[in-house]
């Protein structure tokens, strides 16, 4: 009897994102990996605001499209030169950066690669159209496409992928709560926002020796999260739909405002008017969260003048940062359990978008995680 050989072409599933609260799952092709670039076998990504702010359409998006930026996973395949380039083998553990870096022009030379000039700020992976071969540019799917301009982190042996997932959140509370503005020990510190960075910024400015921190959020939803907040290091957790944050603060401290203020809330243009009225003279305010195109209301722009205040907008992390973040996580010394955190497959991810983003009238997870597998 003859045989036939028959080539079965191995495919990858992923939850797509089709428009505007439209996610469907649908299958890819797997591609050939060369010399320089790699397969990864997506074992967790973490679910991140800009995620559920694409799934409601508050940023545009080029559909359809393979969400998911906080991708942890296992190398599956790979070829010699990027093995050579990122140290990793076949089987390792790694974690993948959202920005792509050519490593050739003058921003990537400075370790700028958010302002990569061949990739820039649009060549995102959790952003990338499906219509791009071979499409697999997202985490929200059971195989991750590396390309040569990936940014690729090893992680730590003993670090679970899920956890290993708030390596890029605690990396932003490191970022944004104490690198950029510089924290130092008894320094006040103000965080408006409670989401997963905001706590994440809470955790950091303590292990910077931060004097005081406040953290503020708004409504009853927020309590259970503002809870979080105190049992990652805050002295002080105020709702600002039912209290003055600048009026608490200063009962607290003896009269004293924030050296460094990090607002992560998104879509909240007020907050950035609280920032101001909550910063110390001479005190830096980080701004991280999105606001929209939508003007600051109570905005009193005069006391940026008189407090000559220092503004640093924050647009992304990097490598270095990163790489403090897992140790951070490898070392356990960061208290995983206090998180509330929800962990769905690929068929349910449109669920976890709907809870993260408020459209379902149900309690979200601080720190949601999809599982492929």
């Amino acid at each position: 009897m003859e045989r036939t050989n028959v080539l079965v072409m191995r495919k990858a599933k992923a939850a797509v994102l089709y428009g505007i609260e439209d996610i469907r799952i649908a299958e890819f092709s797997i591609p050939e990996i060369q010399e320089d670039d790699a397969l990864m076998r997506v074992e967790a990504c973490g679910l991140c605001g800009t995620d559920h702010e694409l799934f409601t359409g508050h940023i545009k998006a080029t559909y359809p499209m393979i969400p998911g930026h906080e991708s942890v996973g296992v190398i599956e395949q790979i070829g010699e030169k990027a093995a050579e380039r990122w140290g990793v083998s076949k089987g390792d553990r790694v974690a993948l950066e959202c920005w792509q870096s050519c490593r050739r022009c003058d921003a990537c030379a400075q370790g700028i690669y958010r302002r990569c000039g061949v990739h820039g700020q649009t060549d995102l992976y959790g952003m990338i159209p499906t219509d791009r071969i071979p499409a697999l540019y997202g985490g929200y799917a059971t195989h991750h496409y590396l390309s040569p301009d990936s940014l690729v982190l090893p992680v730590p042996s003993g670090l679970s992928a899920v956890d290993a997932t708030l390596f890029n959140p605690l990396g932003a509370g490191i970022k944004w709560g104490v690198e950029i503005p510089q924290t130092k020990n008894g320094d006040v510190v103000a965080i408006l926002g409670p989401g997963i960075r905001g706590l994440c910024a809470a955790f950091a400015a303590r292990e910077a020796g931060a004097g005081f921190i406040m953290v503020t959020g708004h409504g009853a939803n927020d309590h259970d999260r503002l809870q979080m907040a105190m049992e990652l290091g805050a002295d002080l957790v105020v709702d600002v739909s039912e209290e003055s944050p600048s009026r608490k603060l200063r009962e607290a401290t003896e009269g004293r405002l924030a050296d460094v203020v990090v607002d992560v809330t998104a879509n909240s243009p007020s907050a950035f008017a609280q920032a101001v009225q909550l910063a110390a003279v001479n005190a830096t305010i980080v701004v991280a969260g999105m606001k929209g195109a939508r003007g600051v209301p109570d905005l009193h722009t005069d006391a940026i003048v008189w407090k000559e205040l220092t503004i640093k907008g924050a647009l992304g992390v990097d490598a270095p940062v990163y790489r403090q973040a897992l140790d951070i996580l490898a070392t356990k010394r960061f208290p995983f359990d206090v998180l509330s955190r929800e962990e769905v497959p690929l068929e349910e991810a449109g669920g976890l978008l709907s809870r993260m983003a408020g459209i379902d009238k149900v309690a979200a997870p601080v720190h949601g995680v999809i599982v492929p597998s």
